[in-house]
C-alpha cells in the first residue's frame, strides 16, 4: 500500500483509489472545503483492500476511508457529512431545505441507484456468475436508469450547476453539461482521477 504526505498523525488520511468515483467524491468535497490530506493510495486491482491493514479500517473492504485523528469513518456519503459537520467553512449543502433535500436525493441516486450496480466486486461477479460480456450490459442498463431518474429529478432545478448556480453535495460527472461546468472549478480538477498520486501515467510524467 503506497502513502504520500507528510505522515502528520493529527493531518486528515484519505484511503483512495485514483479511479475509483466514490474516492473522487470525496477528493472533490475535500478540496472544496479547502482541506489538506494526506493520500493513502490502495490498489484495487492488486487486492490491497483485502490486506489486513485495510479491513482493519474497514471490514467490507471498500474505498474510500478518512481517518481524522483517532477517528475513522468510510463510505462516501458518511464521508461528506461528516466534513460537513466537523468543517463548516464553504458549505457542502445548500440552506434553502427544499434544495437540500434535492441535493440528498440526488446523491443517494448515484451513491445507492448507480455506483454499487458498476463497481469492481459488482462486474466481477456478473462476470463469473452469469457468463463474459454480461457485466457490460449489466452496467449500462444500470446507468442508464440512474441518469435518466436524474435527468428527471433535476429538471426545473438545474442552474449552471445540479441544484442552481452554487457547488454544493452532488455531483454528475457523466452528464455531459453538468461535467463540463464542474470540471472548470480548481477543487473538482485537483480530484481527477489523472491528477492523483497512484495513477501510474501521472507518476511517468
Amino acid at each position: 500500500m503506497m502513502a504520500s504526505g507528510s505522515g502528520d498523525k493529527n493531518q486528515l488520511k484519505l484511503y483512495s483509489y485514483y479511479r475509483s468515483s466514490c474516492s473522487y467524491r470525496v477528493r472533490t468535497a475535500l478540496n472544496l472545503k479547502g482541506l489538506k490530506y494526506e493520500y493513502k493510495a490502495v490498489n484495487l486491482l492488486k487486492g490491497e483492500q483485502f490486506s489486513p491493514e485495510f479491513t482493519e479500517l474497514n471490514p467490507i473492504g471498500y474505498v474510500p476511508v478518512l481517518v481524522d485523528g483517532e477517528f475513522i469513518v468510510s463510505d462516501s456519503f458518511a464521508i461528506i457529512m461528516y466534513l460537513e459537520e466537523k468543517y463548516p467553512q464553504h458549505p457542502l449543502l445548500p440552506q434553502d431545505l427544499q434544495k437540500r433535500g434535492i441535493n440528498y436525493q440526488a446523491a443517494n441516486i448515484v451513491s445507492s441507484g448507480i455506483q454499487p450496480f458498476q463497481n469492481l466486486a459488482t462486474l466481477k461477479y456478473i462476470e463469473e456468475k452469469v457468463g463474459p460480456g454480461e457485466d457490460l450490459s449489466w452496467v449500462k442498463h444500470h446507468i442508464t436508469k440512474g441518469f435518466a431518474a436524474l435527468e428527471k429529478l433535476l429538471k426545473g432545478h438545474a442552474g449552471r450547476y445540479a441544484t442552481g448556480d452554487e457547488v454544493f453535495l452532488t455531483q454528475f460527472p457523466l452528464l455531459s453539461r453538468l461535467n463540463e461546468e464542474y470540471n472548470k472549478i480548481p477543487a473538482f480538477q485537483d480530484a481527477m482521477p489523472e491528477n492523483q498520486p497512484d495513477n501510474p501515467l501521472a507518476s511517468a510524467v
